[in-house]
């Protein structure tokens, strides 16, 4: 069973009532985002979908601390989760979550534009699905699938913004079709391998919507042969783990 509380460096994050909480991928996309355009443009919006306990959003927060982050989620106790987390850190005025699908939450009359998206989301399908119910629905494709998180990304996402997103490396090449087909051109990729005698499981993937783009692929390891934080993945997180 989980820890109640994970300590980063800067802020703690509560998340026995988050139906996803603290995890290795968020961790990743949290680190990895691409923040640099939000940090030369105060007042930039930034959005994480699916937000669980918040942990994506406070992190882009730290490395943002001129922009505004929005987390939204369809669970109403990871939201509450997620706000007391954000009241309890040094991002209290910046951070806020809301209860939402993603899918009606971009389809309202009107709805802001983000410069940057990110999202942790769900990958399960039906006949592989967790047993807790509310795990279930915020890690089930069948309830949000790639095609609707997409379309959802692509009506919120601003002019020349950017889409990053972490998912299961066997469902790469179906992503990033659909991501093409909608407008979307990959940027970089960071293909991620637990250990190096093992195939990469998990994929690091950034999107934006402009045609002319060149695709920069790159891949990390996450333990060394000891078993440690492998140095990239250490360095990566650095300002971050304790």
């Amino acid at each position: 069973m989980a820890s109640e509380t994970f300590r980063f460096k800067k802020f703690e994050l509560r998340h026995s009532s988050s139906s996803m909480p603290v995890g290795t991928d968020g961790v990743l996309l949290g680190a990895w985002s691409d923040v640099t355009f939000c940090n030369t443009k105060p007042g930039c919006k930034i959005i994480d979908i699916g937000c669980g306990c918040g942990l994506i959003a406070m992190m882009i927060a730290q490395r943002c601390p001129l922009c505004n982050v929005e987390g939204i989620d369809i669970d109403e106790a990871s939201v509450g989760e997620a706000t007391i987390n954000a009241q309890a850190s040094p991002f209290a005025d910046m951070v806020h979550f809301y209860q939402a699908d993603v899918i009606e939450f971009s389809q309202r009359e009107t709805i802001d534009k983000y410069e940057l998206v990110v999202c942790n989301p769900p990958y399960y399908t039906e006949d592989t699905m967790p047993p807790d119910t509310r795990r279930s629905v915020a890690r089930n494709s069948v309830h949000l699938s790639f095609e609707n998180l997409l379309n959802s990304v692509c009506r919120l996402l601003a002019d020349g913004g950017i889409f990053a997103v972490v998912i299961p490396m066997n469902a790469r090449e179906h992503f990033v079709t659909i991501a093409m087909t909608l407008g979307l051109r990959l940027r970089r990729e960071c293909r991620v391998r637990t250990v190096l005698r093992k195939t990469p499981k998990r994929v690091l993937l950034e999107f934006v919507n402009q045609m002319d783009t060149i695709c920069v692929v790159s891949e990390m390891l996450l333990q060394d042969t000891n078993g440690r934080r492998s140095a990239e993945y250490a360095d990566l997180c650095k300002d971050f783990y304790l």
